[in-house]
C-alpha cells in the first residue's frame, strides 16, 4: 500500500488494515507537529463506520468466550480482546477528531496525539501476542466501544462525556487487576505493556475530561449535574465493580463526578 505523507483524518478512519491504520495515525501526528496541517486543511467528513478488518469476527458482548489465564491461549484471548480495544481506540480518537467541527485548535492536536498513543499500544499487543504464536483477528470480540460512538455522533459534550469519560476510564480500574492475574500467570512483559498503557491512558482520559468541561463552560452547564443526567438519559452502560478513584483523580474527575458514577452502577 503506498501512504501519502501527510493523509487526511478520513483516510485513517477508512483504512481496514490495522497496522496501516496504525501508520496512518502516526503520520498524523506528525503532520500535526509540523504545522502541515491544521483543522481546516485536509479535513474531510468521517465515514459512517470506519475500517475494520474481516476478522476478528464480532459478537454481542455476552457472546464473546471467557478463558482462564492459566493457558497459553487464556493469556493469549486477554491480550487479543485488550488490542481489540486500543484498535478501537485508534478510531474513536481519530473520529473524535474528525467529526466536530468549531472546537479550538489543541482539541484537534489533543486527538490526533492520542490516536497515535492508541496506534503504539496496538503495536505493542500485536507484537506480544505473536510471541505466544497468536494474532490479532484470532479471538472473536464485541463492538460495544464504537457503538458508543455512533450514539454520542451528533454531539461533543455527550461524546466527551460517554466515550473518553465513561468507556474508556474503565481501563484505568480494571488494568492493575489485570496486571495482577497476568503476572500470576507468568507474563511479566505483558504487565510491562499494560504499565505503560495504564500511564498514557490517565492522560487520556484527561482529555476527556478537559474537552467535556470546556464545552459545559461554553454552555453554562454545570459539569457533575450534566454528567448525571446524560448517564441516564443516554442509557449509558452501568459500569459494575470497583473504581480506581486514585487514577480516576489524577486524571481528572471529581469527587462529585464519581459518586455519581457510583450512584448510577448500583441505581441505574
Amino acid at each position: 500500500m503506498k501512504i501519502a505523507l501527510y493523509p487526511t483524518l478520513g483516510e485513517a478512519l477508512s483504512q481496514s488494515d490495522p497496522d496501516s491504520k496504525a501508520k496512518l495515525a502516526d503520520l498524523l501526528w506528525d503532520g500535526w507537529q509540523a504545522g502541515k496541517f491544521n483543522h481546516t486543511i485536509g479535513w474531510q467528513t468521517p465515514p459512517q463506520r470506519p475500517g475494520r478488518p474481516e476478522k476478528p469476527i464480532l459478537l454481542p458482548p455476552q457472546q464473546v468466550p471467557r478463558r482462564r489465564l492459566g493457558s497459553i491461549e487464556g493469556r493469549a484471548a486477554l491480550l487479543h480482546a485488550i488490542a481489540h480495544i486500543e484498535f478501537n481506540a485508534i478510531n474513536l480518537a481519530l473520529d473524535a477528531a474528525a467529526r466536530f467541527p468549531d472546537m479550538p485548535d489543541d482539541y484537534y492536536g489533543d486527538w490526533i496525539r492520542v490516536a497515535a498513543e492508541e496506534a503504539g499500544h496496538f503495536r505493542l499487543l500485536r507484537d506480544h501476542l505473536q510471541t505466544l504464536g497468536y494474532r490479532y483477528g484470532d479471538f472473536p470480540a464485541h463492538n460495544s466501544l464504537w457503538e458508543m460512538a455512533e450514539k454520542t455522533a451528533d454531539h461533543v459534550l455527550v461524546r466527551m462525556a460517554l466515550v473518553p469519560r465513561l468507556l474508556e476510564a474503565r481501563g484505568l480500574d480494571v488494568t492493575p487487576g489485570m496486571q495482577a492475574r497476568l503476572l500470576a500467570a507468568g507474563d511479566p512483559a505483558a504487565v510491562a505493556i499494560l504499565d505503560i498503557i495504564f500511564r498514557d491512558e490517565v492522560g487520556h482520559v484527561a482529555v476527556g475530561n478537559h474537552w467535556f468541561r470546556f464545552c459545559c463552560a461554553e454552555r453554562n452547564l454545570d459539569p457533575v449535574q450534566t454528567f448525571r443526567e446524560l448517564l441516564t438519559t443516554h442509557r449509558a452502560p452501568r459500569q459494575i465493580g470497583e473504581l480506581n478513584i486514585e487514577a480516576r483523580l489524577r486524571a481528572g474527575f471529581q469527587e462529585e463526578e464519581l459518586v455519581a458514577l457510583q450512584d448510577y452502577a448500583l441505581n441505574g
